[in-house]
């Protein structure tokens, strides 16, 4: 069973327009969402949990039409970290956990206390003299802590410093182990997410450009560099998106099976995709 499936999700704004957007999640992976500043990414989040009306489309959450009455239930399975975390600012660590235990039916207090003393997590500091790597360490620790089946995860690693941030992705990818455990996450640190996720999805002005696994776009894909001669003389459609152009040549990712034999495409990375695919006003 998919955890989410989104389908021409639609949602028109007076100076944005989210565009038939389709993609799914299988359970037991982890979807990396990419695109720019504006791209649309926080807005398909709130849609599929329901928080601002779709224009049109469909979304099912862990089975469910999330515009349903059942999706209420299903939100206990879910848990949430969105780019700001916002806790009642007097609350301390303690105080939010009394809170969640009142909200959650499977909240695990256990749980709870090991994440605060493995994020090094004041217990009575009131959350307003939190620093942000801080606000988000306990966003993540209580959306961990409630036995979710989905995280839905939008910059939850902004703020934190490598080292923290690599513990994270850790506690992330132990999640997943069990399949039925899925995370949707977006972030601007593609590093991570090449790191992570098992498929990758890319918005671009509203559009999604692909989504796809994430080890066939690296065996799709490839890097060359030669002259604008040269790669002017590659066969229709090898090149994709845009170029670089440097001092010394040119540069563009290229689709390995179109290359004609005698060229060689170098690695390329999740990062350099996204960018040759956003540059287009560069084609050859």
């Amino acid at each position: 069973m998919d955890a989410l499936k989104l389908h021409g999700l639609t949602k028109n704004y007076a100076d944005f327009a989210l565009d038939n957007v389709s993609f799914s999640l299988p359970s037991g992976s982890i979807l990396g969402l990419i695109g720019e500043n504006g791209a649309g990414k926080s807005t398909t989040i709130r849609l599929l949990m329901n928080t601002i009306p779709r224009d049109s489309g469909e979304v099912t959450v862990l089975g469910v039409d999330n515009r349903t009455p059942q999706f209420y239930a299903v939100k206990q399975d879910i848990g949430v970290v969105m780019d700001e975390a916002n806790f009642p600012e007097v609350l301390n660590a303690r105080q939010v956990n009394q809170v969640m235990k009142r909200t959650f039916a499977h909240w695990d207090e256990a749980q709870y206390s090991t994440y605060l003393k493995k994020f090094n997590l004041p217990d009575k500091k009131q959350f307003k003299d939190f620093s942000r790597g801080m606000k988000m360490k306990l966003a993540i620790a209580v959306a961990l802590s409630h036995h979710p089946k989905l995280l839905v995860l939008d910059e939850a690693t902004g703020g934190l410093d490598p080292i923290a941030r690599d513990e994270i992705l850790d506690i992330f990818n132990d999640f997943t182990r069990s399949k039925d455990h899925s995370i949707l996450m977006s972030s601007h640190i593609v590093s991570d997410l090449e790191k992570l996720c098992d498929y990758i999805a890319f918005l671009h002005q509203g559009k999604l450009l692909f989504c796809e696994e994430k080890d066939r776009l690296l065996e799709t894909y490839g890097l060359v560099n030669g002259t604008r001669e040269e790669l002017e003389h590659l066969p229709a459609g090898a090149v994709q998106g845009g170029v670089r152009i440097s001092d010394y040549g040119v540069e563009a990712m290229v689709l390995r099976d179109r290359l004609p034999a005698g060229v060689k495409a170098e690695h390329i990375s999740i990062e350099d995709i996204i960018v040759f695919l956003g540059r287009k006003e560069h084609r050859i």
